[in-house]
């Protein structure tokens, strides 16, 4: 079963989830808000992809961030921030079963499902 994370309020999280309901790929959606993201998990992405593209610095959340934590984040620190706060985790993250996809782009998504 192919699984969308993120939160239902986000703009990139809904165009997102309108491109595979008019694709007509049946996915379910984990809210962060609601079900928090677990380690390990959040680790079998990092594994896949890193914790740099996981970690959205463009978001409110990241301006929340004490500039001390900023200034030395790092995969273990970031991990903790994630875990914390999962709305930081940048969104969506797309698991088809195969492989871990962060972002949406409709071109994006049109080589995951072709």
């Amino acid at each position: 079963m192919i699984k969308l994370y993120g939160i239902p309020n986000c703009d990139t999280m809904k165009k997102a989830r309108s491109w595979l309901k008019d694709h007509g790929i049946d996915f379910e959606f984990h809210d962060y808000k609601k079900a928090g993201i677990d380690e390990a998990t959040l680790r079998g992405w990092i594994d896949q992809v890193g914790w740099e593209p996981l970690l959205n610095r463009r978001g409110m959340m990241w301006r929340k961030v004490p500039q001390q934590i900023k200034d030395s984040i790092d995969r273990d620190s970031a991990i903790a921030l994630m875990l914390e706060t999962p709305s930081i985790i940048k969104r969506p993250v797309l698991d088809t079963g195969d492989a871990i996809h962060v972002g949406f782009k409709p071109e994006q998504y049109e080589a995951i499902f072709k």
